[in-house]
């Protein structure tokens, strides 16, 4: 059985995510996470998906508040052995309810254009034009809540 849990900035278990953040979306790109990054990440909101029966942590995101009625979703990230069990839907949907809870209107997210049909089933809709980012290549997606 799995859980979604709020990971708190700073923790061991946030230490976790941010292994598993560079495991599966940096280091196949050859990139390096830079600790001067997570300096950034202390007003996010950070949520897992932990195995419950080993309590091992499996995915994770971070939501990163644009302002007072928008949030950015970034860094989803699914464990490989875990992918395509639903996993990334759970935690999104996950997510999208913290997000409204909160009080946000609108989830924004940088998808990448391999992702973009995953998360037009989550609910998100395209706008504007295909960009590029660090030599990645995206599109601006939006989920009303």
């Amino acid at each position: 059985m799995r859980k979604m849990i709020d990971v708190d900035f700073g923790s061991t278990r946030y230490d976790e995510l941010v292994e598993l953040r560079y495991k599966i979306l940096l280091e196949p790109l050859g990139l390096k996470f830079l600790d001067s990054h997570r300096s950034n990440e202390m007003n996010y909101l950070h949520i897992g998906c932990i195995e419950s029966l080993d309590d091992k942590l499996i995915g994770g995101l971070m939501l990163a508040p644009i302002d007072n009625s928008m949030v950015r979703l970034m860094e989803v990230c699914v464990e490989n052995k875990y992918q395509r069990e639903g996993v990334g839907k759970a935690m999104v949907q996950y997510a999208a309810n913290r997000a409204k809870e909160v009080g946000y209107e609108k989830m924004v997210m940088h998808a990448r254009l391999t992702a973009v049909n995953f998360y037009e089933k989550c609910g998100f809709r395209q706008e504007g034009d295909i960009f590029e980012e660090q030599g990645l290549t995206f599109v601006k997606m939006i989920l009303d809540l």
